[in-house]
């Protein structure tokens, strides 16, 4: 099971041990694979290194109306001929949409990666965007019974955090969805975390931080524009009392158009590292990749949202994607459970694209210029009397020693060794460390 770390800063393991959430979104996994896509999606994502898989139960892309690949949808319908969430569509003689459920979470278990369950997307409560197909079914009493449905379904399954919202705010349905947070925890015994995804530029934070079934915060900093300043959602949400962990679940998403707007182009791997490197050094405790192929697995012949072109399966091996890797291997390189955001490290830790953060452990900096711009740091803030300096290439997970060791005390200046969009660098310093860092 994943839990809160006794810091309340991050997840761990049952052992104690960093979780990195590091997940991909794949909405709408259960409604449009089979069980041979599934597994071909998962065990590109596993040695991609991704640790979770956000999907959702009832899906987005008229997930009731539309049956799933095996020709199967998970509500009945009642009396008023209506989706029912008090009717579970369960075959005990067949392969019902359920068990398709089953066998994703089985096999992302098999894998080792968590799955990040969406019970239901927002617009079954709330219509919201255009084209979002609904129809609202929940109040507060359903939604209880079928977040008790859901959670005693999957009780026994450790792989497994909830993820309610499905891209809304709850403003008038407050009742709802904490009815079904209620039934959730009821269902599994309390088991599994719980987060809500609110809409672009919006944490859970501002409805639920007291509330004690929100385990973690989610924001969504969303695709609005490039060189969003999702660090400012994560410090906000980092400095609330009493502290949750918390962390961007809905970054921009690569190959999604800017602000669903074509001609301005499309969100590239420098903007999935941009945000992905500037949330964790203000304080999150991972991140979540998306592409806009992927989210909605997207193929040919299939309506595309948010400037879709890639089959799923290209979109895959998308250079972000890729490089997701490094990210995580740089953050498990050393401490996690002892990493602090520390803007008081940088003289100037400039604005807008060129933005830089920093962070430390207990003997070790991290700082990020997005785009190789220099920086002054000011030393001492780690022990020891000289500091060994890397450059870490966020694109290919190289790094490269600093020629000479660096004195820890007053000011230092650090110059990246490419410059520009899409020239991002990580230094790394450690306190009196010997020889060249493997990351």
């Amino acid at each position: 099971m994943i839990k809160v770390s006794d810091n309340k800063r991050f997840l761990t393991y049952d052992d104690g041990r960093p979780f990195f959430y590091l997940g991909d979104t794949a909405w709408e996994l259960f409604h449009r694979l089979t069980r041979e896509e599934m597994a071909a999606y998962m065990e590109n994502r596993s040695a991609k290194r991704f640790t979770v898989i956000q999907a959702v139960i009832l899906a987005e892309m008229d997930g009731l109306e539309e049956p799933n690949a095996y020709g199967d949808v998970p509500l009945r319908r009642n009396a008023s001929a209506a989706f029912d969430p008090m009717l579970p569509a369960v075959d005990p003689d067949g392969y019902d949409y359920w068990q398709h459920v089953d066998y994703a979470v089985d096999l992302a278990a098999s894998l080792g990666l968590v799955m990040g369950l969406v019970p239901t997307w927002g617009d079954k409560v709330t219509l919201g965007n255009p084209y979002a197909k609904g129809p609202e079914l929940f109040a507060a009493d359903n939604a209880r019974a079928f977040g008790r449905y859901v959670g005693a379904r999957y009780k026994a399954c450790p792989n497994i955090v909830w993820i309610l919202g499905g891209d809304r705010n709850p403003d008038t349905k407050l009742a709802v969805w904490r009815a079904m947070a209620e039934g959730l925890r009821e269902g599994d015994g309390g088991s599994h975390l719980i987060t809500y995804h609110p809409l672009g530029g919006y944490s859970s934070s501002i409805w639920f931080h007291h509330d004690e079934w929100l385990d973690y915060h989610t924001n969504q900093s969303g695709h609005g524009a490039r060189h969003l300043d999702n660090y400012n959602m994560i410090a906000k949400d980092y400095h609330l009392h009493p502290p949750k962990p918390t962390f961007d679940g809905e970054p921009r998403y690569e190959g999604h158009s800017v602000n669903w707007n074509e001609t301005a182009g499309y969100f590239t791997d420098d903007d999935i590292r941009q945000a992905a490197y500037w949330a964790v050094l203000a304080g999150a405790f991972g991140h979540t990749y998306g592409h806009t192929s992927v989210w909605q697995l997207f193929e040919p012949g299939r309506p595309a949202y948010s400037g879709a072109k890639l089959h799923w399966r290209e979109a895959l091996d998308s250079p972000g994607a890729e490089q997701m890797r490094h990210f995580r291997a740089l953050f498990e390189s050393r401490p996690f459970l002892r990493l602090v955001p520390d803007q008081q490290l940088l003289v100037d830790p400039l604005v807008g694209s060129d933005h830089i953060r920093a962070a430390r452990g207990d003997d070790y900096i991290y700082a990020y210029s997005s785009t190789g711009q220099s920086f002054e740091l000011r030393m001492g803030r780690i022990p020891g009397s000289l500091v060994q300096g890397h450059w870490y290439d966020p694109r290919t997970g190289q790094s490269t020693a600093l020629a000479e060791r660096t004195a820890n005390r007053g000011i230092a200046r650090f110059t990246p060794p490419t410059s520009g969009i899409g020239q991002d660098w990580v230094l790394i310093l450690d306190a009196d460390e010997e020889g060249d860092c493997v990351v």
